[in-house]
């Protein structure tokens, strides 16, 4: 009978992550002084929801012949980003942590582990469950709640505006990061690859993550 079937919850693998992801970033703040073990733990209970949340990573098909491609793009949305960060003066929303585990970690060996796992997070964690979330899920379910009957990159132009703009929103550097959503949402509309934007996605914050330890920058993360 229609009125007793089950309501669909084919979006809660998607959000899940992230929602828990946000969640536990909002703690962060309320605890600075306990910044380091609660982004441990972040990452933990957010890996955790992603091997939970397994049947998603379908979404990610592995193509040899996107990596470079995606890797370029991902290496100039970069200089996009810290270009309009370093040279334009415009309002943000909020502000990040801007936490310096030089200045914060005074033991070496908590530091080092504090440094890889941060790294672990920015360059593979938060790629792979945005990619999932925003222009697996969100990009197509704003296009059309019935989501799942959409193939990956195919979208309308006012679920694509929508998206980029929440994506936006999300981030302090918001300029920045409406324009990296657009060109992913390029990107994805060509290639019809999760994989590609997972892998520009990776590329762009490896680089930003160097370029924030190499420069001390750290308002950018």
């Amino acid at each position: 009978m229609e009125g007793n079937r089950a309501p669909n919850k084919d979006w809660l693998p998607y959000v899940l992550p992230i929602a828990l992801f946000l969640a536990i970033t909002f703690a962060e703040g309320k605890a600075p002084e306990y910044y380091v073990w609660i982004y441990f733990a972040k990452i933990i209970v957010v890996v955790g929801a992603l091997i939970w949340a397994k049947p998603t990573w379908r979404d990610i098909q592995y193509d040899p012949k996107l990596v470079v491609k995606s890797v370029v793009l991902g290496l100039i949305l970069f200089a996009v980003w810290v270009g309009i960060e370093k040279y334009l003066n415009y309002p943000h929303m909020g502000d990040r942590s801007a936490y310096n585990p030089f200045e914060k970690i005074p033991d070496a060996g908590l530091r080092t582990a504090f440094i890889a796992v941060r790294f672990l997070g920015l360059v593979l964690v938060v790629p792979f469950m945005e990619e999932l979330f925003w222009r697996s899920f969100f990009l197509r379910y704003a296009s059309n709640s019935k989501f799942s009957s959409l193939p990956i990159g195919t979208h309308n132009e006012a679920g694509a505006l929508i998206a980029c703009l929440i994506f936006a929103g999300s981030h302090p550097e918001w300029i920045s990061a409406f324009i990296f959503a657009v060109a992913l949402t390029i990107l994805v509309g060509r290639t019809k690859s999760i994989f590609a934007c997972f892998v520009t996605h990776a590329a762009t914050n490896l680089a930003l993550g160097i370029y924030v330890m190499s420069t001390g920058s750290w308002h950018l993360w």
